[in-house]
């Protein structure tokens, strides 16, 4: 009977545990982490080999990252999303992948610092458009400062490509973050 009770304490406890806001945090940093390497190839078979500049679906793991567990979560699913994609994938290809990484980490930044001023589609829109501001410095920082080449890189061009990418992210995301919080009983930050 003793060593009954004593397994259910231990079982309480782990389960204690699994709940725990760390916990959350940390598990949803690394399954956000594996959506943000499975989802740009789910897209790269199903779509092509643009499917990523068109419909950006590595930024969408960083962004519901940002809005549910705010900066360093989202700027290591970024940080991770990015090497482990290459690593596995060759994608973004290791010219580029400098770039890929700066720029989502200025995303989750951005998002995560507006999400808590503003609601999600109001910090949405004012990441998308300030996060490309900063990321068109950083291009130019490259550019002309440290001259470093780009290839190819253009802010005016991905924002053209990317406005199906970028109207999925508008429709989704919110919703994906409200219905995570309200399951995980995430608190809002």
């Amino acid at each position: 009977m003793l060593e009954k009770v004593k397994t259910m304490k231990k079982k309480d406890k782990l389960k204690e545990i699994l709940l725990g806001a760390k916990a959350k945090y940390i598990i949803g940093t690394i399954l956000l982490s594996g959506v943000g390497v499975a989802l740009p190839r789910i897209f790269h078979i199903l779509a092509g080999s643009t499917a990523g500049q068109v419909f950006l679906p590595m930024h969408i793991a960083v962004l519901i990252a940002a809005l549910a567990f705010g900066a360093i979560s989202a700027s290591i699913v970024a940080g991770s999303s990015v090497v482990f994609s290459y690593l596995l994938t060759g994608m973004p290809t290791i010219e580029r992948l400098p770039y890929m990484l700066i720029e989502l980490i200025i995303y989750a930044v951005l998002l995560s610092l507006f999400n808590k001023k503003f609601n999600s589609y109001i910090s949405l829109i004012l990441t998308m458009i300030l996060g490309r501001i900063a990321y068109a410095g950083v291009l130019f920082i490259a550019i002309n400062a440290l001259v470093l080449p780009t290839y190819g890189i253009s802010v005016i061009q991905s924002i053209k490509v990317g406005i199906p990418g970028l109207i999925i992210q508008l429709l989704c995301i919110p919703f994906i973050v409200k219905a995570m919080k309200e399951r995980l009983n995430l608190k809002n930050d």
